[in-house]
């Protein structure tokens, strides 16, 4: 094969992954083996009950790396609905693009997974915090580990996703380094009754804002936390949270060192009119910190 051939091939194969890496990722879709070959950003996990197509974007060298820094996103229920097209950072591209930014900011290995229902991972976003969200995550991470030979994770995630990173916890994984968990929603159908009467919506103490009954909550889940004198959980709110209320917050990490835990509980700037959002990314800092410990 002439060189020019082969130049020609070369090129041909890079405009083909950059076209895929620019095609909006599709939400709320079901899992099919056939559709999820194993790819670089993606891959078909198992788990009790169910299976996934996962994806993830990552930036740095994950290969044998002792420390990798996975993230979890917040709830995007408002995007579902919205043609993919349309749905903020919804590329590859894009995703890739804020995981470059992380790991610079960590000097680490960084992998953003997204939650099932979302970016382009298989399943259901409006059944979120629901059991199998979290075991699909869990699996992920299993086989993250496994591809990479990873040796430990310090999970970080915001909102939705501090409670998927701290239901990680709860289901007896060895191999967290530290959780960094931002404005997180525990005690959620306390949290949900909240909001509501907030709202002035009619009372439904057995649901989530979901609307789903029987949510996973890790505030109720703590005895699967394994014991662990290193790893280190950073709670990080805003005492004016409306959303996601720092009561509820602070119950959690309190509840946390009544277990034995290592926990710092932090407050942190936010932006107003909710709270919720915390200013200059607090989280990063912590990374940082658990990394170097």
């Amino acid at each position: 094969m002439s060189v020019i051939l082969r130049t020609g091939m070369l090129f041909f194969s890079l405009l083909v992954l950059c076209a895929h890496a620019d095609t909006p990722l599709l939400w709320n879709q079901k899992a099919v083996a056939a559709n999820c070959p194993p790819t670089t950003d993606q891959m078909w996990v198992d788990y009790a009950g169910g299976h996934a197509c996962m994806r993830y974007f990552s930036a740095g060298v994950l290969q044998n790396a002792p420390i990798v820094v996975v993230v979890f996103s917040g709830d995007r229920e408002t995007f579902i609905t919205r043609a993919p097209q349309n749905i903020p950072a919804n590329t590859a591209t894009a995703q890739r693009r804020q995981a470059q930014k992380l790991a610079l900011k960590t000097k680490l290995p960084v992998v953003i997974v997204a939650r099932p229902g979302t970016y382009g991972s298989s399943g259901n976003h409006y059944r979120r915090r629901q059991p199998e969200e979290f075991n699909a995550l869990n699996a992920a991470l299993d086989s993250l580990r496994a591809r990479y030979h990873i040796q430990q994770f310090i999970l970080t995630g915001h909102s939705g996703g501090a409670t998927a990173a701290s239901a990680l916890l709860t289901l007896g994984r060895r191999d967290i380094r530290c959780a960094i968990l931002t404005s997180g929603a525990w005690d959620l159908l306390n949290r949900a009754e909240t909001l509501r009467q907030a709202r002035g919506e009619k009372s439904n103490e057995n649901k989530d804002v979901t609307g789903l009954a029987a949510p996973y909550d890790p505030l109720y889940h703590l005895d699967g936390i394994m014991p662990d004198s290193q790893r280190l959980i950073v709670v990080i709110g805003n005492l004016l949270d409306s959303n996601t209320p720092f009561e509820l917050q602070v119950k959690f990490a309190r509840a946390l060192r009544e277990k034995g835990h290592r926990v710092m509980l932090v407050e942190s700037p936010a932006y107003p009119p909710e709270y919720h959002n915390l200013q200059g990314n607090p989280g990063i800092r912590y990374v940082n910190r658990c990394a170097n410990h």
